[in-house]
This record gives C-alpha cells, structure tokens and sequence, in this order.
C-alpha cells in the first residue's frame, strides 16, 4: 500500500521517456487542453462528466461521473488510491467511459475534505499524517455504507443499464474496498479489479481474502513486481481462495513495476506495464 516507503522507493526510479511522454498526454487530457484521442473508442463514444454530490449516511460524497452521451452502459465504481482526488484519476475514469462505460469516481476522504486531498508539502511526514488519518475511518463498514448509497445513486441514472450489474476498482489503499463491495454487494457486483492493492491476502483470520467465498464476482488483481518482492505470500492467497470459491480471477505480477505504477501522475508510471494493465481490466469488464 501506499507509505513513505513506497515513496522512498519510488526515488530511485527512473522512467522511460515514452512513460514520460504518455504522462504527460493524460495529463493535459485531465486538464481539458487535448481532445479525448486514447482509441478509436474515444471517437464512437463521446462522454460527459460531471461533478456530483451523493447523499451517504456519514455525510456528502463528492465525485465525478463519466458516461457516454448516448445510450444505456454497464457501471464503474471507481476508488482513489491514499493521494485521492486529482486530474490524473479524472483521465481515467474519462478514458474508461469512452469505452463504453458509466464511470463514478469517488472521493474516498469526503468525511474530512472535499474535493483535493493530497496535502501541498506532500511527501513529508505531516502529510502522511494527515493522509493516515482520513484513511484510518476507511474501515469495512464505513466502505459498505458508501457503497450501497454509490450503487444507489447509479441505478437512478439514465446512462446506466443495471442489468449488466457493477464493477469496482481498488488502486493501493482501495484494492481492499473493491474486495469488500464484493463480498458484501454479491448480486451487484459482477467484477473486481484492484492495481497494486496492498493487505488484500494474508496469514490472518481476518485477512480481506477469506470473503472471497460471498463474492460472485470476476477479478483482476494487478500486482506490482516490487510489491510481490516485499509481500510473496499475497499472489498465492489469492489464488487460492478464488480456486476455492469458483471464481474466474487473474493474478498477475507485472515485470519491472514498483508500487503505485499505473496511475499517470506516480513518479513511477510504467507506460507499457500500464497499458497492459489497462487492457486487462478491458478484458476483465468485457469477458469474450
């Protein structure tokens, strides 16, 4: 999961300069100063977004909400990794509607703060602080409760077609939300994708895996080679339990990658390994 010593790690990291030059795209994408070009998809599917605000009973949840203009698309809960909200999450929540799908993108500390969290002295030890402390209310029946009022919220859109059920994903601190929507949401959520996630699989009874068996859900479980290093027991917990269950799940390390890869703003964006990612949550959202 994201921590200082991801951070750490993250310093010694040089990236390619096609990784470079694709960061950079998206983040002129996320400001609105290119035109949405990433597939021909982009040009079928003209999307819309939104800011909007979601009644939940700890309060008012800010978030953006990305959709193709016409027609009726299967929906996407997405979840911030610990530096939350930002153009960079907002580009992909955006890239994923213009393949066809209705995209909430969700403030994960709204209890604390609306809108940007990532502290301005961001990565010194007070902000890791103040991150540490909006993410310690993120316990299972803090995300439960959100997520019921986030599916609620997209059955009444237009946009939606719910019958295709809803999709989460999880990226560092939120592959674990992603796991718990599962468990908890079986007859709506039909798929599950977590990059990076961090505390997904471990020898404990409490681990998040061992609810594996009340999902119903596809998966994609996207690890970071330097996280599978730190952590090699994660990949073989997870396979297991999904065996166990009955579940299609794909458990892949990604080579070369460090923790945080796949977001274009991380200081350790791997182009390649990300587009790869990328098209297996395609794959993952659209089994053939």
């Amino acid at each position: 999961m994201c921590d200082p010593n991801s951070e750490n790690d993250a310093k010694d990291f040089t990236p390619s300069p096609c990784s470079l030059e694709r960061r950079e795209f998206i983040k002129l994408m996320a400001a609105g100063t290119v035109a949405l070009t990433l597939s021909d998809s982009a040009i079928a599917n003209q999307v819309s977004t939104s800011d909007v605000l979601i009644n939940t009973p700890d309060g008012t949840a800010d978030a953006f909400f990305a959709r193709p203009n016409t027609g009726q698309h299967p929906a996407v809960i997405m979840w911030t990794d610990i530096k939350g909200m930002r153009p960079a999450f907002k580009a992909m929540a955006e890239r994923l509607a213009t393949s066809g799908y209705a995209v909430l993108l969700v403030n994960p500390f709204y209890r604390d703060v609306k809108g940007k969290a990532l502290p301005e002295s961001f990565p010194s030890p007070e902000a890791w602080s103040v991150l540490r402390k909006y993410r310690d209310k993120l316990d299972e029946t803090a995300i439960v409760s959100d997520c019921q009022a986030f599916i609620e919220f997209l059955d009444k859109q237009t946009r939606v077609d719910s019958r295709h059920g809803i999709a989460t994903l999880g990226y560092c601190m939120s592959g674990v939300f992603a796991l718990w929507a599962a468990q908890h949401f079986p007859q709506k959520v039909t798929a599950i994708a977590t990059f990076h996630g961090g505390g997904l699989a471990k020898a404990d009874p409490n681990s998040p895996h061992h609810g594996i068996k009340r999902s119903q859900a596809r998966a994609l479980h996207a690890i970071a080679e330097k996280d599978h290093e730190k952590d090699p027991q994660m990949a073989p917990l997870l396979t297991r339990a999904y065996q166990e269950a009955g579940l299609l799940a794909k458990i892949k390390i990604y080579p070369g990658t460090q923790h945080g890869w796949t977001p274009p703003d991380s200081r350790v964006y791997d182009d390649v390994q990300a587009e790869m990612a990328w098209q297996d949550l395609l794959n993952l959202l659209s089994p053939q």
